[in-house]
This record gives C-alpha cells, sequence and structure tokens, in this order.
C-alpha cells in the first residue's frame, strides 16, 4: 500500500501544479477589440458632432454620472440617462469636444467589460479638465454598447 500511495504523490503534485498555474489562464477572457472599438466611436462621434454615432455606441437605458472631486468646482453628482448628452453633442458648438483617453484598463467576463481610462478633455485646442472614465459595457447582439460611464472631473493634477 505504501508503494501504492507513493507512486500517486509525484502524480497529485504534477495535477495540483497543472491545475495552479493553468487554471487561471483556462478562465481568462481573451481581450476584444470590439470594446474599444465601442469607445472610440464614442468620441468620435463626439469630436465630429454627430449625435447619430454617438447614441450608436450606447446600450438602450445607459446612464451617465460625473463625480466631481470639489463639489464647490461642478454640478453636483448625478446620475443621468445619455439622452441629454446625445442631443448636446448633435447641437451646433465652436469649438470640437475632444475627449483623449490614455492608458486604458480593460476587464472582462463573458458579455460584460469595464474600461477604466484616463482622460484629458479640450474645447478646440484648449485644455478644459480631465479625469478618470469608468465604462460599463454589455455585449449583446449588436456587439458591444456602453452601459454606463461614470467619470471624476478636475482641472489639477492632470499629467498623463
Amino acid at each position: 500500500m505504501k508503494k501504492h500511495a507513493r507512486m500517486n504523490y509525484p502524480r497529485f503534485i504534477l495535477f495540483s501544479f497543472i491545475y495552479v498555474f493553468c487554471a487561471n489562464s483556462a478562465f481568462s477572457q481573451q481581450y476584444d477589440p470590439g470594446i474599444m472599438g465601442t469607445v472610440n466611436a464614442l468620441f468620435d462621434g463626439m469630436r465630429a458632432g454627430d449625435s447619430t454615432k454617438v447614441r450608436n455606441a450606447f446600450a438602450l437605458g445607459s446612464t451617465m454620472m460625473s463625480v466631481p472631486e470639489n463639489p464647490k468646482d461642478s454640478i453636483a453628482v448625478k446620475k443621468s440617462s445619455i439622452d441629454g448628452f446625445v442631443k448636446a453633442v448633435g447641437k451646433p458648438h465652436p469649438d470640437k469636444w475632444d475627449e483623449r483617453i490614455y492608458s486604458p484598463k480593460i476587464s472582462v467576463d463573458g458579455p460584460m467589460a469595464i474600461v477604466w481610462a484616463p482622460y484629458k478633455f479640450y474645447l478646440g485646442e484648449k485644455f478644459s479638465h480631465c479625469g478618470v472614465n469608468v465604462f460599463t459595457l454589455v455585449k449583446i447582439s449588436k456587439g458591444w454598447k456602453i452601459s454606463s460611464i461614470t467619470d471624476t472631473r478636475r482641472k489639477d493634477g492632470c499629467s498623463n
């Protein structure tokens, strides 16, 4: 019996090693370029003033929320639908709305993804503010769509 037990011990170690070091890769999600494609389509639509392109980046019932660093600097935290934002993008405005994200971090679990991306926002070529965007996306029959955006906004400490 001891001989049999010793022979199984190396197998146990081998299978334990395989499970511990390979299981994470078996369950990890592969990056889908459609995730950032949707986020980039939103910003392309903003720069172009194209409300249809912006609306197409969102799932039905999507929401937006801004969290100011200092409530005196901005409107109080408020969750809202995207309708007002989409209309504002489509209205003529003198300066291009140019939101530039960098160093996005993406997490995926099946049909859900989160994108954490610092940004700088420019009105035309003039810097306005910076912060971090957190996009929650869902994959539906039409591809990846943004279901919510939460952002922070500040004017200082805006280096990348």
